[in-house]
């Protein structure tokens, strides 16, 4: 039998997450088909469940429907309910659809495992207070970094973050991006703002990054979004985007669907092609 999924967006067509599952599916021996399925605000609920009652297992979410998509499960696991948008949904074998984010966690596995940077004990700035924020703020805190600021043009925004995610172990800041320049370096700086699609030019102070420090795009590019350049130019240590956070992402869905979570270090290098410029 083949295991049926999908990724539903608006747009979708320049998803790579087909790529990446049937990767997957050739790492675990499972007969994996993954698609790619477009959906408006007005049909994303009926989607859902057309993909469900056509045989469907489960499917990935992506913009702009994370929010949405509480609305359309049954249950919802804590890491979506903390997250307040969900990402990957099970389609259970009683009929039931579950909903999971995966987002923070599949950040983390790329911090901590792929570019060796755990965020217990470092400075860390987040910059945005969006939902993409919000998605992977949880796990982050969790780590009890020594100092994390959220950083967004309208501080209302960021407070309403830092009243949510504040914790025993860490108190979250939040600044004005121009309160910024009062700081002192952080270790590891990342932007959630939708810059790297839209290319819109972040305006941020100079001397947010400390020695060894890492300047990471939440956005998956080709070339360098304008967050990536400047922080070129500005004393970043190294430099990424968010391509491994969509692999890791996509291997704790795989692991919610399947009950296996892949290699994902055997999967970059299948990736490789996917990472040239265009």
């Amino acid at each position: 039998m083949i295991n049926r999924y999908t990724v539903i967006g608006n747009p979708i067509a320049h998803s790579v997450s087909p790529d990446i599952h049937h990767i997957f599916g050739d790492l675990a021996q499972r007969r994996i088909l993954y698609t790619r399925t477009e959906a408006t605000t007005e049909n994303f609920a009926s989607v859902v469940q057309a993909w469900k009652d056509n045989g469907g297992l489960g499917c990935n979410v992506t913009m702009p429907f994370k929010s949405l998509a509480m609305e359309c499960v049954d249950r919802i696991k804590p890491c979506a309910r903390r997250a307040q948008a969900l990402n990957t949904i099970l389609m259970h074998k009683d009929g039931s659809l579950v909903g999971y984010n995966t987002d923070g966690s599949g950040l983390l596995a790329d911090l901590r495992g792929t570019l060796r940077v755990d965020p217990k004990g470092l400075r860390v700035l987040m910059v945005g207070a969006g939902g993409a924020s919000r998605g992977v703020m949880g796990p982050l805190v969790d780590r009890k970094p020594a100092a994390f600021v959220i950083a967004n043009r309208t501080l209302s925004k960021a407070t309403d973050l830092a009243e949510q995610f504040s914790n025993e172990h860490c108190t979250v800041q939040a600044l004005t991006i121009e309160n910024l320049a009062n700081t002192e370096p952080f270790d590891l700086v990342i932007n959630a703002t939708s810059s790297g699609l839209t290319g819109a030019q972040l305006e941020l102070p100079d001397g947010l990054f400390s020695n060894n420090s890492l300047a990471y795009d939440m956005v998956y590019s080709n070339t360098d979004t304008p967050f990536m350049s400047w922080a070129r130019s500005h004393g970043a240590s190294k430099v990424v985007d968010g391509f491994g956070m969509l692999v890791e992402q996509a291997a704790d869905a795989f692991l919610i669907w399947q009950g296996v979570r892949p290699k994902t270090r055997l999967v970059y290098p299948r990736l490789a092609h996917l990472r040239k410029p265009v």
